[in-house]
């Protein structure tokens, strides 16, 4: 009992602080779980909680803004472009672990305290925790939501018109939104008059969950694959992890696609299987043919939705050369990091995964 009156008394005493110092226009607005809340507009000091969160607000130019990082942030940056872009964030306090651990829980009232934001942006978390939360610290939280996987941008694009009006950046927030259905008309008009018999198999292996996987880690539905319409082998599969799947090797066998990718994430699990069990992996055609390639990391800490695009770009070069002809991956990738997070930050990330839809380096070279 003692421990629990501690924590309240931390989070009235934070919740006072907050009350001091708030002041200025406010709105009152619905967040993704349809809470009606009043935010202050123009937060000067704000804090993003949870997979994805602090990525939406450095794509809303907001990054200034941002007053702490969860420990999770700097723990695990590799693959995160809006972390490698902008590198001002290390020196940031921490406002909590974060992690998969954080996911639905109450934020920690003594790191956030510490950093004392004016609004504090969340994913996944559910509204009775969120209004809870605030409540007992008296800081507006507004719950932000991705989508369901393969879904559609609605919500997404809601995510990002709600955090635009809050932190003032409206004309950012419409212009990030245009240019995600700029793309995604892009390389639908490039793909979709391709006959489904030209279209090769494909899969995706190696997809981070929580952790790191090898080739048996997969997606339902895969964002490079769904936006140039690949004919993806697991798109008919029932899942019991959400979008997620975790394939029988021997079942995957069977499927035996055209080509084969492997997510950043996983090359190395995939790497040491396959020097392990090579005669596993050669069964596959795609890998007696080298028809295997390197996909920048989808997943890291939340959907890394301006790497899944340069993905999509790659993933249609290698399938439909003639529709991409004009297209360098490599050049597209940086175009896409430089307006989602504000600088090339493509060679950082190729040092880490290799060349963006390369054949993977441990199949050798044809003679």
């Amino acid at each position: 009992m003692k421990i629990k009156y501690h924590y309240k008394m931390t989070w009235f005493f934070f919740g006072l602080l907050f009350c001091c110092s708030s002041f200025g226009e406010t709105l009152l607005l619905k967040d993704l779980a349809g809470r009606e809340v009043q935010f202050p507009r123009d937060p000067r000091k704000i804090v993003g909680i949870g997979p994805g969160a602090l990525r939406l607000l450095v794509y809303l130019q907001a990054q200034d803004k941002v007053a702490g990082v969860e420990k999770m942030e700097k723990m695990s940056f590799r693959g995160r472009s809006y972390w490698i872009a902008h590198s001002e964030l290390w020196d940031l306090p921490e406002c909590g672990p974060g992690g998969p651990g954080g996911i639905n829980h109450k934020p920690d009232p003594a790191s956030i305290m510490m950093v004392n934001p004016q609004v504090i942006f969340v994913t996944c978390m559910d509204g009775p925790l969120a209004d809870e939360a605030m409540k007992t610290s008296g800081i507006p939280f507004v719950i932000l939501s991705y989508g369901e996987p393969g879904g559609s941008d609605e919500v997404l694009f809601e995510s990002l018109k709600i955090s635009g009006k809050i932190l003032n950046r409206e004309k950012r927030a419409d212009d990030v939104i245009a240019y995600f259905e700029s793309v995604r008309k892009d390389l639908d008009q490039r793909t979709r008059a391709i006959s489904r018999k030209q279209r090769p198999s494909v899969y995706v292996g190696g997809i981070g969950h929580k952790g790191l996987f090898g080739i048996e880690s997969t997606e339902k539905s895969f964002i490079p694959f769904s936006r140039v319409n690949a004919k993806n082998l697991c798109e008919d599969l029932e899942t019991r992890i959400g979008n997620h799947l975790f394939l029988n090797r021997e079942d995957l066998l069977r499927m035996n696609p055209d080509v084969i990718f492997i997510d950043g994430g996983g090359l190395n699990s995939v790497t040491e299987d396959f020097f392990k069990k090579p005669e596993y992996y050669f069964s596959f055609k795609a890998f007696s043919e080298r028809a295997v390639h390197t996909l920048l990391p989808v997943n890291a800490y939340g959907t890394n939705l301006c790497t899944a695009l340069a993905d999509a770009y790659a993933v249609g070069k290698i399938l439909y050369p003639a529709a991409f002809k004009d297209i360098d991956p490599e050049k597209k990738a940086d175009e896409i990091y430089t307006f989602l997070v504000g600088k090339p930050v493509y060679e950082s990330m190729k040092k880490d995964y290799g060349p963006l839809g390369a054949v993977v380096p441990f199949l050798k070279p044809e003679e």
